[in-house]
């Protein structure tokens, strides 16, 4: 597995091996040993989920107040614009932000700890999203970031697209308004 570092050590692009011939494919999506030492988490992962969304839909920027979820994402299909934000107020990144494209073709994942928030924007037709988390989704501690607050400086690659929120993607606050996490410094 190839490891690419972003701006914050502790957000990972991760690049598995893949073996690919004219029947098709082959990768180890996850593997605990492997997962351990390219991000230094050794705990588990409690909950898996998919999502499928159509092109322009964002969703995020999502976190946990209480039961922090850490998330290891992927596309299976199509290509998504995926952005973390360090939440950790006391942290040396805290507010800041990191992107990847993540795609079916590029077999890319992301690892977002807990502590950040978490959005995506599909950039394709249509995306196939999947996640693996280490806490169960808690609805009554979900907070939502607004996903263009310009304090974060995200650039979001919504030229030619008609961005789709949800409802409650549509409340989401500032940074400097929002509940976040309280680490020492």
């Amino acid at each position: 597995m190839n490891v690419i570092r972003t701006g914050i050590p502790e957000v990972v692009v991760l690049e598995p091996k893949v073996f690919g011939d004219s029947r098709g494919f082959f990768l180890e999506s996850f593997n605990a040993r492997g997962f351990a030492e390219a991000t230094g988490y050794g705990g588990g992962f409690v909950q898996d989920n998919h999502s499928r969304s159509a092109r322009g839909v964002l969703r995020g920027l999502h976190y946990q107040l209480v039961q922090p979820q850490g998330k290891l994402v992927r596309v299976v299909h199509g290509e998504v614009f995926d952005v973390a934000v360090d939440l950790r107020r006391g942290s040396g990144t805290f507010g800041k932000a990191v992107w990847a494209v993540l795609s079916g073709e590029n077999q890319r994942m992301l690892w977002i700890p807990p502590g950040f928030g978490h959005g995506f924007l599909v950039t394709s037709e249509g995306a196939d999203f999947l996640y693996k988390t280490t806490d169960y989704y808690a609805p009554r501690q979900e907070r939502t970031i607004r996903w263009d607050d310009p304090a974060l400086g995200i650039p979001w690659p919504v030229q030619g697209l008609e961005v789709k929120l949800s409802d409650k993607d549509k409340q989401g606050v500032a940074l400097a308004a929002a509940e976040v996490y309280e680490v020492g410094g």
